[in-house]
């Protein structure tokens, strides 16, 4: 027997005030407007008693809850990186007696990609709060077969049952107390033998179940309902029954056997009959065969139903639904009809006749029997496309929900977004419905790079599978992806620190160069024809002027383009390096690696390594003040470090700072004179979304109990430097989240700071490197918006650092002194040279 953990999920996530000795400062969370989706939804769930009640899944996402207004609400924003793998959501339930009940089998991945077992969500609330079960295996809500299901059922006339098929070799398994425990049934022994290909442990790991089915006509109201149907990927015997509440189970004779594998079964009780949608792969990409079947309860008559022929059928079949206010109605759809776009079929005589959403009118004319309504997400088209069979009603339908009280309301899940409508009952009268794009709300979408670069959109984003947006609003959808050319995904994107309008984006492509630029700030594009489509994608850094490219591809290393000539190999960089540009000298790069350093002062052409990074062996990610020439910050796997100097040496912010990933430089407050760090790191022991207002020596906790945000290592984060305090958070699954502050700056703390410096000597034969450290003890008071810093060793004041003789004149935000500075000193009119500290001062006002 498996026993609850009983404890609140929402303790698990980013905790406000768990940091010893850093504050939590309250701060305002909200998506970045897509209107889309952006991912894969394999699971819609209307609960068949509560009218309005249903639910989505996603595969990297969470789950959500469908509003009046067609709106979605995210249920699992509270995950964090220590339960990260719960945004993975495999099979979702919802209570037919005890409709406020909601239940979710949780988990990423079943292979080596996620060390974590999964676990069995519950909620009395409808998902607004969680119980968590922890089950001793693994769950595997992005894994192939995702959109079968559902594999997880409450029992109709027995609430207190569920059953949950679980993936693998791990069998069906049962609760009995409204899912606090489980036990698994021992009298199924069928496991499913089928796995896409022995390629990689991702597709070689067995499906398993595919869904459980109550029939909610046997049995009696208070008793376990003693009629259960089955489900499991298996080449041959596949669905299976049970007629005494799950004690026995048996193969349905009769199963027709073409090796084709049952995605969906679904039950129309008033025709006592079971509809199964097969198809001849697990989904949601592959399968080029299937059929419908239905099953007669009563009689035990299996009947063909198909709306096409397997001789003329190139896709399986996946969603599957039956309208419950009109017995005999259902629809139907394709998994994968991948060209010229998907299909989905309608019938009202209980599939002995079907009529298709669109339909050949002698090639190439198609008859479209649908409106195509975007502009929730217009985006979702792509206006430059030359496509003569533009995708429209998507791919990868797995989920299909005819609304059990509004035969009209239908929704249908994509590899991209919710589709559906008001109007299906249209399909029979006119042959005309509407297909709308209805996920507002879900935000889906894994962010593999944000920018905000001055004077420019409120946001830049690279994005995984939908390509990246121009924000000009963070309220607003965007009306179209990047194009021109157009990348499935965008790998990353970087702007040129003295020219912010020029803009560098790097994206896989079959037909494309895999590097684009813009002039304006992202709003439009062309082609580096220094790449073509087989240059790898990967990460980019474009020079301060933005005349060259710096990219680290995923497969060949690191390459380098001046003035759009062909890119050439950088062997002294190591492959996978974290990359960046100086933003205010146009031949510096810098590159992290393995716990070192290296810097390119010859426009990229070769790196050479500067220092190690302490006793790291990892660097996670490299950001550069905005307008600082060799201001440079890098996070590693020990913590936060700090350059004035081009990297040559760097001071390691302790503060409690013990590791970090991604991080970003936003605006200084009014007060301040340094701009607003953010970042995941670990501070003190505890993994959050933190700031510093002062270079690390006092750190804020800014996510907290409601606002996760996933796994630290898999997010993207920068600052605003337009706007004080706000930053940008890009998940791994729950789109791009912007924040502000809400609450005033805590109180302060005493922290200290080491510093290292290397020095390297070569002659002919030998090199030798000389690190020293010194440590300065600092401490800080601060009041609501007044920061004062007095140091042990010397006092620090508003004044220009004696170290630099020039006396050009400096930038705003630009360096004016600092040890070992040469550069100009003097300020604009109206800005003032502040000392930060004894390396950097800065022009502010």
């Amino acid at each position: 027997m498996l026993s609850s953990i009983s404890v609140a999920v929402l303790a698990t996530g980013f905790l406000a005030g768990t940091v010893h000795g850093a504050a939590s400062q309250a701060y305002t969370w909200k998506n970045v407007n897509t209107g889309g989706g952006g991912g894969f939804v394999p699971g819609i769930v209307f609960n068949p008693s509560a009218k309005g009640v249903a639910y989505a899944r996603t595969d990297i996402g969470g789950a959500y809850r469908l509003n009046s207004d067609d709106t979605w609400t995210a249920l699992q924003d509270y995950v964090g990186n220590t339960n990260w793998n719960r945004w993975g959501v495999d099979a979702l339930a919802t209570d037919p007696v005890d409709t406020n009940r909601v239940y979710l089998a949780v988990g990423m991945y079943t292979n080596e990609w996620d060390p974590n077992n999964g676990a069995i969500l519950r909620s009395t609330d409808k998902g607004d709060t969680w119980t968590e079960t922890a089950l001793p295996f693994k769950v595997g809500g992005n894994m192939p077969g995702r959109g079968m299901g559902e594999r997880l059922v409450v029992d109709p006339n027995d609430n207190s049952v569920l059953y949950f098929g679980a993936r693998n070799t791990q069998g069906l398994w049962k609760s009995s107390d409204y899912g606090a425990t489980w036990a698994k049934v021992t009298s199924f022994t069928w496991t499913g033998t089928y796995f896409q290909d022995s390629s990689s442990t991702y597709t070689s790991d067995p499906v398993g179940f595919a869904w459980v089915t109550f029939d909610s006509t046997s049995g009696t109201k208070g008793s376990p309902t003693p009629r259960i149907f089955a489900g499991i990927a298996n080449v041959g015997q596949s669905v299976f029954k049970s007629e005494d509440a799950g004690k026995t189970w048996s193969w349905i004779s009769g199963e027709p056997m073409y090796g084709f594998l049952p995605h969906r079964g679904v039950l129309s009780p008033a025709e006592k009959t079971l509809y199964i949608s097969y198809g001849n792969g697990a989904g949601p990409y592959d399968g080029t065969n299937g059929t419908v079947h239905r099953y007669n309860i009563s009689s035990g008559v299996w009947t063909d139903i198909s709306p096409t022929p397997m001789a003329s059928t190139y896709y399986g079949y996946g969603g599957l639904s039956v309208d419950l206010q009109d017995p005999g109605t259902l629809v139907v759809a394709s998994v994968n009809s991948w060209w010229p776009d998907a299909q989905i079929f309608r019938s009202v005589d209980s599939g002995a006749t079907w009529s298709a959403l669109w339909e050949w009118n002698g090639y190439p004319s198609i008859n479209y029997y649908y409106n195509y309504d975007i502009t929730n997400a217009p985006w979702l088209q792509d206006n430059t496309s030359s496509d003569e069979f533009p995708v429209r009603l998507g791919w990868m339908i797995e989920a299909l929900a005819i609304d059990p009280f509004d035969s009209n309301h239908w929704l249908y899940g994509t590899g991209a977004t919710i589709y559906g409508g008001h109007d299906l009952q249209s399909w029979d009268s006119t042959h005309k419905v509407t297909v709308k794009s209805l996920a507002v709300g879900i935000e889906e979408m894994a962010v593999l790079g944000l920018i905000a670069p001055p004077g420019g959109p409120a946001l830049l984003s690279a994005v995984g599978d939908v390509g990246g947006f121009y924000h000009s609003s963070l309220t607003t959808a965007p009306a179209q992806a990047f194009d021109t050319p157009t990348y499935g995904s965008t790998n990353d994107i970087d702007y040129a620190g003295n020219k912010p309008s020029n803009i560098v984006r790097s994206g896989s492509s079959d037909t494309d160069p895999t590097v684009a630029l813009s002039t304006d700030f992202g709003k439009t594009w062309s082609a580096d024809y220094a790449s073509s489509s087989s240059t790898p994608a990967g990460k980019v850094a474009l020079s301060a002027d933005g005349d060259t490219v710096l990219l680290m591809t995923s497969s060949s290393g690191a390459m380098i383009s001046k003035f759009q000539a062909a890119f050439s190999a950088v062997s002294s960089l190591p492959t996978g390096a974290a990359i960046a540009s100086d933003k205010a000298n146009n031949t510096v790069f810098y590159g992290g690696s393995a716990g070192s350093f290296y810097v390119s002062t010859n426009s990229g052409v070769a790196f050479q390594k500067t220092t190690s990074l302490g006793s790291s062996t990892a660097v996670n990610a490299i950001r550069v003040h905005p307008s600082v020439a060799g201001d440079v910050w890098a996070t590693t796997d020990t913590g936060l470090f700090h350059s004035t100097n081009y990297g040559s040496s760097f001071t390691k912010i302790a503060g409690g700072c013990t590791a970090g990933w991604s991080f970003g430089l936003g605006k200084a407050s009014a007060t301040g004179s340094y701009p607003v760090i953010f970042g995941f790191l670990t501070v003190d022991g505890a993994t959050a979304l933190f700031k510093t207002e002062d270079m690390g020596a006092n750190w804020q906790t800014i996510s907290d109990a409601k606002h996760g945000f996933g796994a630290a290592s898999a997010n993207v984060v920068n600052g605003d430097m337009s706007n004080y305090g706000r930053v940008f958070v890009g998940t791994n699954g729950r789109g791009i989240f912007y924040g502000s502050p809400s609450g005033s700056l805590p109180a302060t703390s005493t922290t200290s700071t080491t510093t290292m410096k290397t020095t390297t000597s070569t002659s002919s034969s030998k090199t030798t490197t000389t690190t020293s450290v010194s440590t300065t003890k600092t401490t800080t008071t601060t009041t609501t918006s007044k920061t004062s810093t007095t140091s042990t060793t010397s006092k620090t004041t508003a004044t220009t650092s004696s170290s630099a003789t020039s006396t050009a004149t400096s930038t705003p935000y630009g360096q004016c002194g600092g040890a070992g500075y040469t550069g100009p000193t003097i300020c604009p009119s109206g800005w003032t040279c502040t000392v930060a500290n004894p390396y950097y001062s800065q022009c502010t006002q």
